[in-house]
């Protein structure tokens, strides 16, 4: 997401990116790294175990395929036992 602010003489200033950061989803991910979980997307379910997880995106390897899901895609997080 991008949002152009406006100077205090009212000119445009450059484009600058805006990242939504969800902390508590990335704390949980992060405590779940080496884990197998599930995680519905709007995209539909990715299983797998957590390899990575930043602020923005999470890193799910299956195999040898690894899937880089972001975070404001996740809809719920499902460790497996």
């Amino acid at each position: 997401m991008y949002h152009t602010g406006m100077n205090s003489q009212g000119q445009a200033n450059s484009p600058m990116q805006v990242a939504v950061v969800e902390p508590y989803v990335y704390a949980a991910l992060h405590s779940l790294i080496g884990k197998r979980v599930v995680i519905d997307t709007s995209r539909g379910p990715v299983n797998g175990v957590v390899a990575d997880a930043k602020p923005d995106h999470v890193v799910i390897q299956e195999y040898d395929s690894a899937f880089l899901v972001r975070i404001r895609e996740i809809i719920w997080i499902m460790p497996e036992s």
